[in-house]
């Protein structure tokens, strides 16, 4: 039992520095046993002793006495050291040697720890692409184990990956699941870690103000934890959010913060990162190439310059070398880094660096191949982020100001909207800056200008007839071609796209005010731009002319412009046209959405999808193994299992791994025809062998030519039939009835039965030599009350099938329905299941949550908790999910209601409808709706 004060207790609830202190203490009093030094290892390279605790690790790990579990936990901190240290080669062989050991030993719960922090590590050193190839067997394991603290950790990696492709609201989908996760957990260092995550997506998203407060709340737990991550995490994200917000004492602090605490390999080098840009937003470019040159030593080792922070760290280095007025190796170090970028497939860094080397050829006077580059980094990603677009705006309004300043002042605009949106003094400096130096102000306008001034300069511009400078260059179509280009883009980002309609409003001359208005979720109306700037914006929301442009919901807020149009026919047709090209934008921005998150993160089909199969547990992955070695042969395969375990599909898996994929795969179900047909129907006949044959029929053998033919039901078998059966099997020869010549035919053979063959064979119904004949390769398939791993998967992929099936919106299962589900014996196997997920979905209104009440009784009276059918009839209370549509909550109460309604009367109909307060028909009509009997 371990007391409070033991360091082994310490760092299960993620107190890293008092469980250090302790462990030295205890070191004080008397040498440290085996484990106890693992524990001290572990501490140190949590606290970020990351030297120590490497000696210490590298010196246990020798001990030929160790478990296999002590044996994980040294390879699990060795491995993170080695990353730490740049190391990246090496600590990935430590993470394998202890993934190989744990595995081999059946420890799960190592194995699955080793296989997150592994994946985990590759995906911040290395990138994305390394991390995703392991992840659907850790998904598989991870489930198989049911650990909560694994569970939280796989859902953390799940959320970085993500976050890195992109895939911003599937990212908060884990993260979400991970924090209703970590709710009853007392690891406080797994609180930080969820913290860090929750800081570096908000960060992702240039959401700043949430952000920098999830930084904060990471301090707290970093100095309570002790987490040298945790620490390293808050700095990194705190120097670069306050210096994006121009509070750049406050970032310099909390950077050299970072750097006394982390001196070190790739931690290092993204803290002098951010100096580095630091310095530049502060026009210090002398410091900042004083950093340069820390961060090239640090980087000197090739593994290191090529990990994921030495190639971020290039984005810095090139806007430097742009800064100081040396293009030409700005440029050639991007277009350097551009193959090394597309091997780690990070394609959020991969844009930046393409449209970094477009900005650096339109410095040396290439602007034209400047845009195309530019044009292939953006066409390459239909969703881009906010930082991805305001950098594409930016290098634009360089590009394009060769020749056409209007066309770039149009540019810089955008950026700079999106910027000041956000809250990014810093980047918006920079793209005044790059205004400054690329195109001359004119004398009577901001440089920069948006949907908020009196006059924006758009409007102005139109009014005279020429553009800015007085020089008449675009065509007409031009910038409003950019404007639907821009709506388009920030569809997915309502605050912004609000702004960008506000400013296309404006140039349409179409309305007398407009404004964007934010609604909270308690009712509370903000606004936030309004034109003209001297209009009363409660007024314009109140009118009763207004046209209300609903934009979408961002975090916990609804965006919607409200415009009050000219008293013109044709300025309202032109505000409504404004309005159908937003509503556009909105309808492709979610298609482009929905079409991400089904290519998702792995967009490879793992091995038993391949072969059209869900599978999870170790035995079926086994199966699969079998199946996909013994497919290319023609041997002989007999399929073995109880009714509905899915024989037939895992036949068609064999013909679909098998060099006969391209012919035919034709079943036969023996007991589906009368006995005495079974031998024409299987080897033909000629035309008047017997009365009725009125045409040549070749039998499905010879129908099958080529492919595989799977007799399912073999025991069912005529025996007049059997001895036929097998000369086929040993000559590949077939006899039509009728025919004095047989025929060769390739056929490979799968049976398949759910009968004891075994015994039929002792009782004489059954030929011993056709059984041996067929039972080359046995291959049985486990019922699956023995795989309930992987009912949550079945549920999953039927739950799916079904609403498409029955053009039904996605249905969820809750979490204690799906309990059920696990725990039911299912003696129809997985055709029982899937009848019964179908039934739930016809019965579902459209969104429900599918809850305990929905499932059939007989199900139901197999759980483990008391149904509300079966509780006591003195309660009076009924849960219900807030997270469904309102239908769908009122079905559940409803059907809660009539159960109790029916069981107080003991089941007549009159009285239920009489305490229900319904007539005996409306209680008919809701008992027929809901199946209820």
């Amino acid at each position: 039992m371990l007391s409070p004060g033991d360091p082994h207790s310490l760092l299960q609830t993620g107190h890293y520095d008092k469980a250090l202190a302790a462990s030295s203490e205890l070191s004080k009093r008397r040498e440290l046993l085996v484990d106890e030094k693992i524990v001290r290892a572990e501490l140190l390279s949590l606290t970020g002793s990351i030297e120590s605790s490497l000696n210490l690790a590298e010196q246990l790990i020798a001990k030929k006495d160790l478990s296999i579990s002590q044996g994980c936990r040294l390879r699990d901190v060795l491995g993170a050291c080695a990353f730490r240290k740049g190391q990246h080669t090496k600590g990935a062989e430590h993470y394998k040697r202890g993934i190989q050991s744990a595995e081999a030993d059946g420890q799960l719960r190592s194995e699955c720890e080793l296989r997150v922090h592994f994946l985990r590590n590759q995906n911040r050193y290395l990138g994305p692409h390394y991390a995703a190839i392991d992840l659907g067997l850790l998904r598989r394991k991870t489930y198989q184990l049911a650990d909560q603290g694994i569970s939280i950790q796989f859902q953390l990696l799940l959320s970085e990956l993500a976050a890195k492709s992109g895939l911003h609201r599937r990212a908060y989908k884990h993260l979400d699941v991970a924090k209703s996760l970590i709710v009853t957990v007392s690891d406080r260092g797994l609180h930080a870690e969820v913290k860090l995550a929750e800081l570096a997506l908000a960060a992702s998203e240039s959401n700043i103000v949430d952000a920098i407060h999830y930084g904060l709340e990471l301090v707290a737990l970093a100095e309570e934890t002790g987490s040298s991550s945790a620490s390293f995490g808050a700095a990194t994200n705190l120097g670069h959010l306050l210096s994006a917000q121009a509070r750049f004492d406050e970032a310099a602090s909390w950077i050299q913060r970072g750097l006394s605490a982390h001196s070190f390999g790739g931690s290092e080098v993204a803290l002098r990162d951010t100096l580095m840009s630091l310095h530049m937003a502060t026009g210090r470019e002398l410091d900042a190439g004083i950093q340069a040159e820390a961060i090239s030593k640090l980087l000197s080792d090739t593994a290191a310059r090529d990990s994921y922070f030495g190639l971020w760290h290039l984005l810095t280095r090139v806007k430097w070398l742009y800064r100081i007025g040396n293009a030409e190796a700005g440029l050639a170090l991007a277009l350097e880094a551009i193959p090394q970028i597309e091997r780690m497939a990070d394609r959020n860094l991969l844009e930046r660096m393409k449209l970094l080397a477009a900005e650096g050829l339109g410095r040396v006077g290439r602007p034209a191949e400047g845009v195309n580059l530019m044009a292939e980094a953006v066409i390459a990603n239909p969703d881009p982020s906010l930082e991805i677009m305001v950098e594409a705006s930016r290098i634009a309004g360089r590009l394009t100001a060769h020749d056409d300043r209007a066309a770039a002042r149009a540019h810089f605009d955008r950026a700079g909207r999106i910027l000041q949106s956000v809250g990014n003094l810093t980047a918006l400096a920079e793209v005044e800056r790059d205004a400054l130096e690329t195109i001359a102000p004119a004398d009577d306008a901001p440089l920069l200008t948006g949907p908020g001034a009196d006059t924006p300069l758009p409007l102005a511009a139109k009014e005279s007839g020429r553009s800015w400078h007085g020089e008449d260059l675009r065509p007409p179509a031009a910038p409003l071609t950019e404007q639907i280009a821009a709506l388009v883009d920030l569809a997915a980002h309502p605050p912004l796209l609000a702004s960008e309609t506000l400013s296309l409003i404006a140039d349409t001359h179409t309305v007398l005010h407009a404004t964007i208005v934010e609604i909270h979720d308690d009712g509370r109306r903000a606004y936030l731009t309004t034109i003209p700037a001297a209009a009363r914006p409660a007024a314009i929301d109140a009118s009763a002319d207004a046209v209300r442009m609903a934009l979408g919901r961002y975090r916990d807020r609804d965006y919607q412009i409200a415009a009050v149009p000219l008293a013109s026919p044709a300025a309202r047709a032109t505000l409504l046209s404004v309005e159908r090209l937003v509503h556009t934008a909105l309808a492709l921005a979610h298609a482009r959405h929905q079409e991400r998150e089904q290519a998702a993160l792995w967009p490879e089909h793992t091995p038993e999808q391949q072969l059209g199969l869900v599978c999870g547990s170790e035995r079926m992955l086994e199966l699969i193994t079998t199946i996909r070695r013994v497919a290319p042969s023609n041997i002989t395969v007999l399929i073995t299992g109880e009714t509905g375990v899915g024989k037939e599909l895992f036949a068609r898996a064999l013909h679909q791994a098998s060099a006969r994929r391209e012919r035919a795969f034709l079943p036969f179900n023996c007991t589906t025809v009368p006995k005495e047909m079974i031998d024409s129907q299987l080897f033909g006949y000629r035309r008047g062998a017997f009365t009725g044959a009125h045409d040549d029929f070749p039998g499905l053998i010879r129908a099958a030519a080529g492919g595989t033919l799977f007799l399912d039901e073999i025991g069912e078998m005529s025996p007049d039939v059997q001895p036929k059966l097998l000369r086929f099997l040993d000559s590949g020869e077939v006899l039509p009835l009728g025919d004095v010549r047989p025929h060769i035919v390739d056929v490979r053979v799968v049976a398949a039965t759910n009968a004891d063959l075994d015994q039929l064979v002792g009782e004489g119904r059954f030929r011993e030599d056709l059984y041996y004949r067929l039972n080359v390769i046995p291959l049985r398939v486990p019922p699956l009350r023995e795989r309930r791993e992987e009912i949550p998967l079945l549920v999953e992929y039927f739950l799916d099938k079904c609403c498409r099936e029955q053009q039904k919106p996605p249905l969820r299962v809750a979490d204690d329905t799906l309990e059920y589900l696990v725990l039911h014996r299912w003696p129809g196997n997985v055709r029982q299941l899937a009848n019964e997920i179908r039934r739930m979905v016809a019965m579902a209104e459209p969104g429900a949550v599918l809850m305990p009440e929905h499932l059939s009784s007989e199900i139901a009276a197999g759980r483990r908790t008391v149904p509300a059918a079966a509780r006591p009839l003195a309660s009076t209370e009924v849960v219900v999910r807030t997270d469904q549509p309102l239908s769908a909550a009122s079905e559940h109460l409803e059907r809660a209601m009539i159960q109790r309604a029916l069981a107080l009367c003991d089941g007549r109909h009159e009285g239920a409808a009489k305490l229900l307060g319904l007539s005996r028909k409306g209680l008919y009509l809701k008992r027929q709706r809901f199946g209820l009997e």
